[in-house]
């Protein structure tokens, strides 16, 4: 049964049907043709899949991101970021990547971020004479931090599918978020070295203190999220809750940039942006549970277990495959159908769960920024006014950076694991 589940995906995604649309469809291929169990199972099944209250964190932080570009805290983040590394020569590249770190610790999802971040330093970066294609490169590159750092959707994805504590997995991602970061900022820094580019990016930025005190409301907002979940304030749903509290009081009534006639474009942008990705989830939940019922996950993970010699050799394997797994299916839709065989398999191994999850989550970003179906290269083609094709000049080293920082994290698991066994364990 699975053989025939995978063909017809196969087959579905090489002619263009929807993510969601061809899981669906195979998983009901599936029921009707190899179980006992009537279709409307299907259909039972898909409500059973969203019934999680972990899941209910996915549409308040996709709406805390949206409140949050509206409200001009993405404008007041890209001013303090470029008040501290502006001031050198490629300054405004490496604003862009410390923007995207720190909008990322508030929004979740790569994105939003590469739509808020883009929309201001897109334009900025070609007014100061760097190419466009290599504007929009970069920050498509920089804003799959938005998944990395926490929160992150796949993560909280992750933890309900592979029952990985959420909050452990968000701690989990801070070193290997900084590590990328700063791994894409000496990349741009060293390229406008040899390039010649952004001798003048220095020009028009503001002091320290002046884009501090403008963007304190925004920046004390990952302490009002992370502190709540760390402190045992709050759970990761309950935080979401709280940023979509906070954004509405800093937009509407701090910053004074949202009013009361915006809020139905923000709320319908961000309800259609989550039934996108609630969709997918619900429909590679049953395609799952469709496996789940065959013994796939436990079979496979035995063979995976026979065919590589040690944790190592399988985390390598594990790594090219979800590589290119990435570029061709949405991140949400791999988590769902692949977590419970390869953590079943990792677990085996002896590998941590929160460390295997947070491999798999970067990862699995990067096909975010890998053609054909890189979400991040759309967006920013699209916020750029440039194509695909021509961002590819660029996009390589960028991928080349991404995939040096995940064998760093795959193999010194101490990078991913420290902060978690000093808070929790």
């Amino acid at each position: 049964m699975s053989g025939m589940m995978l063909t017809v995906m196969l087959v579905l995604f090489a002619i263009s049907v929807p993510v969601a649309v061809a899981i669906g469809l195979a998983a009901v291929v599936g029921i009707h043709g190899y179980t006992n169990f009537p279709l409307i199972v299907a259909a039972q099944q898909l409500f059973v899949a969203l019934d999680k209250f972990p899941l209910a964190a996915i549409p308040f932080f996709i709406l805390a991101g949206n409140l949050m570009d509206v409200g001009g805290i993405s404008r007041r983040l890209v001013a303090f970021a470029q008040s501290i590394v502006g001031g050198i020569q490629g300054g405004l590249p490496a604003t862009c990547v410390v923007t995207c770190m720190i909008f990322a610790a508030i929004s979740g999802s790569s994105v939003a971020t590469t739509f808020a971040v883009g929309a201001i330093m897109i334009p900025a970066l070609v007014r100061a004479g760097y190419p466009v294609a290599f504007a929009a490169a970069l920050q498509a590159t920089a804003a799959e931090l938005g998944v990395i750092i926490p929160p992150s959707i796949p993560m909280i994805l992750y933890g309900v599918t592979a029952q990985v504590s959420i909050p452990e997995l968000f701690i989990a991602g801070i070193a290997p978020g900084i590590l990328i970061s700063g791994a894409l900022v000496a990349t741009v820094l060293i390229w406008c070295r040899i390039k010649g580019w952004g001798k003048q990016d220095g020009e028009g930025r503001l002091p320290f203190l002046t884009a501090t005190r403008q963007a304190g409301f925004a920046l004390f907002m990952p302490v009002v999220v992370l502190g709540g979940i760390y402190g045992g304030i709050t759970t990761p749903t309950e935080a979401s809750v709280v940023a979509v509290a906070y954004a509405i009081l800093v937009g509407m009534f701090l910053h004074r940039e949202i009013g009361w006639r915006d809020l139905y474009p923000i709320f319908r942008k961000s309800v259609i942006s989550s039934a996108v990705i609630l969709f997918i989830i619900a429909c590679a939940a049953v395609f799952s549970w469709l496996l789940n019922r065959q013994g796939v996950p436990d079979a496979a993970a035995a063979w995976l277990v026979a065919t590589f010699d040690g944790a190592a050799m399988y985390l390598l394997g594990v790594n090219l495959f979800l590589f290119v797994i990435g570029m061709f299916v949405e991140t949400s839709a791999s988590i769902i159908v692949l977590a419970p065989i390869l953590a079943e398999a990792a677990e085996r191994f002896g590998i941590d769960g929160v460390h295997f999850g947070t491999v798999m989550v970067v990862n699995l970003a990067m096909g975010m920024i890998t053609p054909p179906f890189g979400v991040n290269l759309f967006a920013a083609a699209q916020v750029a006014g440039t194509s695909v094709d021509k961002m590819m000049r660029y996009l390589p080293i960028f991928l080349g950076v991404i995939f040096a920082c995940l064998m760093v994290i795959t193999y010194i698991p101490a990078l991913t694991m420290t902060l978690p066994n000093l808070v929790f364990r």
